[in-house]
């Protein structure tokens, strides 16, 4: 009899599977209004692949931002501001098309959502009436409310990927702090009784799509899948 696949591994929540929020320390958002601050202080989130600074406002307030590339501690940040300089947090109807910028509201209000990994920058392509579109480092563009804000410059540690991880075991503890699981066995390499996929064949063998309401012993590959197959070019 085979061990239980990853899918009901899963299922019963156990700590392997469970991402370690108690060590995430924030969530990096932007507080509301405009104010002036000051960076007072560089941080690391685990759960965040980005350098964090701390800015003290001078209403007193001290809250911890996704820190851009070039900053420095005592350096100033204005938010709500129409100065185009590193760090300040702007409207995106007030930035310049062509300045890089960072931690994208999706919504005005909602704190930063998009573009917010080490190394990341978007820029303004074009404004219309009521909507700025913007490029984001996939190459898309996505038109956004113009009272959506985000931070001039681009997220520091941009060379985090140019070091090699070296060892196994370092790519092990990397994913573990983001509550992912290294290494990942494909089901096909797995033996018969271990995953649907399995056998000596090395290919899934049957139709890798399955119902959406299949048990979970068999829920693996295509889940409930709207199409298979090469897409036909126009």
């Amino acid at each position: 009899m085979g061990k239980r696949i990853r899918a009901q591994r899963r299922g019963s929540g156990s700590p392997k599977y469970t991402a370690p929020s108690h060590r995430y320390r924030t969530a990096a958002k932007y507080k509301q209004g405009q104010a002036k601050g000051t960076v007072v202080d560089f941080t690391k989130d685990p759960s965040k692949s980005a350098i964090l600074m701390k800015v003290q406002w001078d209403d007193g307030e001290k809250t911890t931002y996704i820190a851009p590339e070039g900053i420095a501690i005592d350096n100033g940040i204005d938010q709500g501001t129409k100065n185009v300089a590193l760090g300040n947090i702007m409207h995106l109807i007030d930035i310049p098309e062509g300045v890089p910028f960072f931690n994208i509201e999706k919504a005005p209000g909602d704190g930063g959502k998009m573009v917010r990994s080490s190394g990341a920058s978007a820029t303004v392509v074009a404004k219309q009436k009521k909507q700025v579109v913007i490029k984001l480092p996939s190459k898309k563009l996505v038109p956004l409310k113009q009272d959506c804000r985000a931070t001039i410059g681009v997220v520091a540690g941009g060379g985090r990927t140019d070091k090699p991880l070296v060892k196994a075991g370092s790519r092990y503890y990397k994913a573990k702090a983001k509550g992912q699981v290294y290494p990942v066995v494909r089901g096909v390499a797995m033996n018969a009784v271990s995953h649907p996929h399995g056998g000596s064949q090395h290919h899934t063998g049957k139709a890798s799509t399955v119902k959406r309401d299949t048990p979970p012993g068999r829920k693996v590959g295509h889940i409930a899948a709207r199409r298979t197959g090469r897409k036909k070019r126009k």
